[in-house]
């Protein structure tokens, strides 16, 4: 169908040049050959496609910006809580291991006991997380471009940060345990 534009008026028009050069550098020229066929068109907001393109995906890249910094706030406060938890946790322990320590229970096998029940415990904390994040990710999905809401790289990655934060939680406080006096240990409690 045809409709002239006198009669059926659009509110905006485009044009669009292809250019080999990506700047502004042509927008007087073609802005005069513009005027040249009807000088009272009102010629505004030029830009590069680059310009458009970045403008027309605004909202969904400060979406995932904001996704972005809660997921890192997540993931730190998460690695805060788990270091904390598991260190307050060892921590308690000290006067069991100043017990061992007093039966002849060397310190390497005091931290991997101590390495083993904390990391059993993050392991099963992780698997519950796992679970629940793939879950739950598939309610993100529309925001998520080039990636799939369970991507195993991205998962990995969380695993393999948490994993380490429970690994560092459990021997540092351990370490630091078996080099307590066995007797200051015992008179502690």
């Amino acid at each position: 169908m045809y409709a002239p534009i006198a009669q059926e008026p659009e509110t905006r028009y485009g044009l669009v040049v292809r250019t080999v050069d990506e700047r502004l550098a042509l927008q007087p020229a073609i802005e005069a050959a513009v005027r040249a066929l009807d000088p009272d068109l009102p010629l505004f907001e030029a830009r590069t496609m680059r310009r458009r393109l970045d403008l027309s995906i605004a909202r969904e890249r400060m979406a995932m910006i904001v996704l972005l910094v809660f997921a890192g706030v997540a993931v730190t406060l998460a690695s805060v809580g788990l270091y904390g938890v598991v260190s307050h946790s060892v921590t308690e322990r000290t006067h069991e291991i100043g017990v061992r320590m007093a039966l002849g229970a060397e310190a390497a096998h005091i931290v991997a006991l101590v390495v083993r029940q904390g990391m059993t415990t993050a392991v099963a904390g992780t698997a519950i997380g796992i679970a629940a994040a793939a879950s739950l990710s598939r309610a993100i999905q529309d925001l998520l471009f080039g990636v799939t809401p369970t991507d195993p790289l991205t998962f990995g990655g969380v695993v393999v940060l948490l994993l380490t934060v429970a690994l560092v939680a459990c021997y540092v406080p351990a370490r630091r345990a078996t080099r307590v006096d066995p007797t200051t240990a015992l008179r502690a409690e």
